[in-house]
């Protein structure tokens, strides 16, 4: 039978590229793919919940999960920790759905180390012209704070070769059609499917 476990997707792009727009679309498109929930210690804000925004927990509880190796990847911003925890990715692959992991250029590769298997798509401007007009539209920032965004986009961009996929957001719609493509494209991929193969080969 071809493998049943769902396929880790490793997701990035520079700000502005739309990457939380293509997700939404995504997820509410296909009940099979889900995006991972990251855990914090920093407080809820609003109407947000927990298990659904963000996993919130205590400085204490995400210190232990770093030293028992169970979160993924993680950072420190403004004294809070931000970061994966390893469970419940697996238990969303293990139970057939494909997750995509939002994570920032630099910690693409880590996790590609420890998922062999992870496909690593970045989400790519049309320019940075349309970057920058993106930007700007947002209305939420000072020159110099985007002059800053778009000299880190740039550095970005350079390393997009480390990614097995590139998806051009020029349109939503495409460009999620697009990501639905690699995903079905990888379920064919011959080392998802060995036990099919033999299966098939020893009837004969």
């Amino acid at each position: 039978m071809p493998d049943k476990n769902g396929i880790l997707i490793v997701f990035s792009g520079p700000s502005g590229s739309g990457k939380d727009t293509v997700l939404k679309k995504l997820t509410e498109k296909n009940d099979d793919i889900r995006v991972s929930i990251s855990m914090t210690t920093r407080p809820k804000r609003g109407q947000e919940v927990d298990g659904a925004d963000y996993y919130f927990v205590t400085k204490d509880y995400f210190e232990k999960k770093i030293a028992d190796g169970e979160m993924l990847e993680y950072a420190q911003y403004a004294g809070n920790y931000y970061g994966t925890p390893k469970a419940p990715v697996d238990e969303m692959l293990n139970a057939g759905i494909n997750v995509v992991l939002e994570i920032e250029v630099q910690g693409a590769a880590k996790i590609r180390k420890i998922y062999p298997d992870a496909v690593s798509v970045f989400l790519m401007p049309p320019s940075l012209p349309a970057l920058e007009e993106r930007l700007r539209s947002r209305g939420t920032e000072d020159e110099e704070t985007l002059s800053h965004r778009l000299f880190i986009a740039e550095q970005e961009i350079r390393r997009a070769s480390e990614f097995s996929y590139v998806v051009v957001n020029d349109s939503i719609d495409d460009a999620v059609c697009d990501f639905e493509t690699v995903i079905r494209a990888e379920k064919m991929r011959f080392s998802r499917n060995k036990n099919i193969i033999s299966e098939v080969i020893s009837n004969v």
